[in-house]
């Protein structure tokens, strides 16, 4: 099957507005089993041949596509080997491999192995995550179709291609938009029942309102000075879309909300304020103290 021209290695370019090259993208993936919350990520393959092999040829569809791609097992079987991470809580165990992967973009893939007497089949549905914000990228349902067959891996191959170019498209336009425009975080600024300040108080410097401190700083810091204010009031400043880049331009290396929650707590200390910080996927949550 031809792939789409839409996907260029990193090195390639395209001719943007005005015949300026805009540099292409690819990202790096690793394919994940999906589990249900009863369920635990570091055993399921262990327990089901099926999905072994079915997560082996979905892989095999991105690296035969020119995709870096990021071995899920075995980066698993080190993480066990050493006992690098904590094995207390299932899903955070799942975003320390993500997160600790190098990956832009994680598939989880959930599969099913139908046996009947009319046939065979696989059906999968696929899903690709933005890693650091774990925002959707895409969604496919494949299926292989029933035959008369054994052969779980073939079977995997065909729901595998029956959607997989459509998969790929719409993720690697998605990614695309991030690589040009950020990725996008959701930054919620509120006061502990405690706090002295509001919105309205005067800070810093200048004197300006808080309110209007968070904005200028987040117009300078967010990426390409794209971010959106949802609202504004005494108690609470909401922004709904604030983008920030998908590497490091110093370092090369992903970034994520963490580093950008970093950035703001420097700016709320160069205030005078102390505040706390929760990150929760693409959501930084700012307390004011």
């Amino acid at each position: 099957m031809m792939i789409a021209s839409t996907f260029i290695s990193a090195q390639e370019t395209t001719a943007g507005s005005g015949d300026k090259p805009v540099q292409t993208v690819q990202p790096k993936i690793m394919v994940i089993p999906y589990v249900k919350e009863s369920e635990d990520l570091r055993t399921i393959l262990e327990n089901d041949v099926n999905k072994r092999v079915a997560i082996t040829k979905i892989k095999e569809a991105f690296d035969n596509r020119g995709f870096t791609t990021v071995d899920f097992v075995a980066r698993l079987k080190a993480a066990n080997a050493n006992a690098v991470f904590s094995m207390d809580n299932k899903s955070d165990f799942k975003s320390q491999i993500i997160q600790s992967s190098g990956a832009d973009v994680y598939v989880e893939a959930e599969v099913s192995v139908l046996l009947s007497q009319s046939g065979n089949q696989v059906k999968m549905i696929l899903t690709a995550y933005e890693c650091s914000t774990g925002n959707s990228l895409s969604n496919k349902v494949g299926e292989s179709g029933k035959f008369y067959t054994e052969d779980i891996g073939k079977l995997a191959s065909k729901a595998v291609e029956s959607c997989a170019e459509d998969f790929l498209n719409t993720m690697q336009n998605k990614f695309t938009d991030i690589v040009n425009n950020g990725k996008s975080v959701a930054i919620y600024f509120g006061f502990d029942e405690n706090s002295e300040y509001l919105m309205s108080s005067e800070v810093g410097d200048q004197g300006l309102l808080l309110s209007d401190e968070l904005e200028l700083w987040m117009e300078e810091h967010a990426y390409k000075n794209n971010y959106h204010i949802q609202g504004t009031t005494d108690k609470q400043m909401i922004f709904d879309d604030v983008r920030i880049p998908l590497k490091d331009e110093n370092t090369g290396n992903n970034y994520n909300p963490n580093k950008f929650a970093l950035e703001i707590f420097k700016f709320m200390k160069s205030l005078g304020l102390n505040i706390g910080r929760d990150i929760k996927g693409n959501a930084i949550y700012i307390t004011i103290k």
